[in-house]
């Protein structure tokens, strides 16, 4: 574990200098941090290495996300709404801006083991994913693709594929699925494509994940209709989304649990399970009175 331990602390080290205000943070949140996490951050930091990516690289891509999140929470507190709400506000910023859209992605990757909220996220995933189910997985937006990487190292689904806007989330998927630094991968594909545009079969896929992508768009309900029509009868459905949880990107404000699940009702879906991780230190009713973000996920169902 030496080594692993080494990368890391040369990792928060660095974020630390950069951002003295997140040492506490980060010296906190590390306790909870369970070893086969820290072996999977080791990975990513190695992933990023093979690549020609240093430390200090990655810890300005993590930098990025926690200015630019502080940046948007006071624009939310001060105008009680995002700062955009159209996709074409943000599209040629962000994802189709190779250079922002890399250290986004990395900066949301590393968060995924740093930050308490998204660790929760991600350990509700592995609990509830099934293990033994078959048939094909799709992922839309798989991102950074770690979500993605998790599915395949523990299920058993015979093809899993992923479709994504950003051709850059789309590179980086395929570089960290094919490393193997997390596992020697088969059946897999990335399509850079819009989720309407693609070809997909009605009725075609067994699992279907889409982690923080409904905050992302103009009509998250015609996503979750999407999902339907895509989704086997028994299908697994899993999506993220959180509430007053502003963004650059964020352009579709979800002020309550009920407002999700409406509109997960009204694409002819159910709410089987959820997990609701409110702002530290508060209830979910609280945070959600006082305009702070909650991280909702849920698993769904015909």
């Amino acid at each position: 574990m030496t080594g692993t331990a080494e990368r890391i602390k040369k990792l928060t080290d660095a974020i630390v200098r950069i951002n003295p205000l997140q040492r506490a943070f980060i010296e906190e949140s590390l306790i909870d941090v369970r070893d086969h996490e820290l072996r999977d951050l080791d990975a990513y930091i190695r992933f990023a290495e093979s690549a020609g990516i240093e430390s200090d690289y990655l810890a300005e891509s993590y930098d990025l996300i926690v200015k630019d999140t502080l940046r948007e929470q006071m624009y939310f507190q001060r105008h009680g709404c995002y700062r955009y709400s159209t996709f074409d506000e943000v599209a040629g910023s962000v994802y189709f801006n190779e250079e922002y859209m890399r250290k986004y992605m990395h900066g949301l990757a590393i968060t995924a083991y740093l930050w308490p909220n998204h660790r929760a996220l991600h350990r509700y995933f592995i609990d509830v994913i099934p293990t033994d189910k078959d048939g094909r997985y799709l992922e839309i937006g798989p991102g950074h693709g770690v979500f993605m990487m998790c599915a395949m190292r523990k299920t058993a689904f015979s093809r899993f594929e992923g479709v994504d806007i950003s051709p850059t989330s789309v590179e980086m998927t395929r570089s960290l699925l094919g490393s193997g630094l997390f596992g020697d991968f088969a059946s897999w594909e990335i399509i850079e494509q819009d989720f309407f545009a693609s070809d997909m079969e009605d009725g075609g896929y067994s699992a279907v994940v889409m982690g923080e992508v409904l905050e992302h768009v103009e009509d998250p309900g015609q996503f979750l209709r999407q999902i339907n029509t895509v989704a086997t009868d028994d299908a697994f459905i899993f999506i993220t989304t959180p509430i007053n949880a502003p963004a650059i990107d964020h352009i579709y404000l979800f002020d309550s649990v009920e407002s999700i699940e409406a509109l997960v009702s009204d694409a002819g879906l159910t709410v089987r399970d959820s997990l609701l991780v409110p702002y530290p230190g508060l209830s979910v009713e609280e945070s959600t009175a006082q305009k702070l973000p909650v991280n909702v996920a849920m698993v769904l169902g015909k």
